[in-house]
């Protein structure tokens, strides 16, 4: 019998759909982690008044060091011909945003191979890699877990709920931690 057996490495879940071009036009909502689910990015804060008379009390978004580059870079995102960051909450140990890829207003990378960890030339990928890789550049230090959840906004009502879960975000967290946090 063999002590040093190689241990089998875990079977990785493709979460993309197949055949979908995610170089496609549309919305996309997206979700990055942080690795080990530090909480680096931000603090969520004792809510203070002034939100919509049916929404008075919202916690407030401190950003750290480390959320302030994640935000100078995601916003810098937009650089990219044809990408538009719609809504984006930056929260403790992740980031939930919408993005809109624009018709006819990228080039779709068709040559070459991106530097995401997966090689691909669609546009998405291509867009949250850029935004890891410029990120941990700046901070000296890898901080994202491999890969990010995405879902596809299939129509208005779907943007909407996107919307809202991502301005909620923030109010759930508080409520949910503040009491184990203490």
């Amino acid at each position: 019998m063999n002590m040093y057996k190689e241990k089998e490495l875990p079977n990785r879940k493709n979460l993309r759909l197949k055949q979908y071009n995610y170089s496609s036009a549309g919305a996309y909502f997206v979700t990055i982690c942080i690795k080990d689910r530090k909480r680096m990015l931000s603090n969520i804060i004792t809510p203070v008044g002034g939100g919509a008379l049916d929404d008075p009390l919202l916690p407030q978004i401190c950003l750290t060091e480390i959320g302030k580059v994640t935000e100078k870079y995601l916003l810098s995102s937009e650089n990219i011909p044809g990408v538009k960051i719609d809504r984006y909450v930056i929260m403790p140990d992740h980031i939930h945003m919408i993005i809109f890829l624009l018709p006819n207003e990228y080039v779709t990378r068709k040559s070459g191979s991106s530097r995401a960890p997966t090689p691909t030339n669609e546009m998405l990928p291509h867009v949250v890699s850029a935004f890891k890789r410029f990120c941990n550049k700046e901070i000296g230090n890898n901080i994202f877990q491999r890969g990010y959840f995405e879902h596809i906004i299939r129509d208005r009502d779907d943007y909407e709920e996107h919307m809202k879960y991502i301005h909620e975000n923030p109010k759930r967290w508080y409520y949910d931690h503040s009491k184990h946090d203490e």
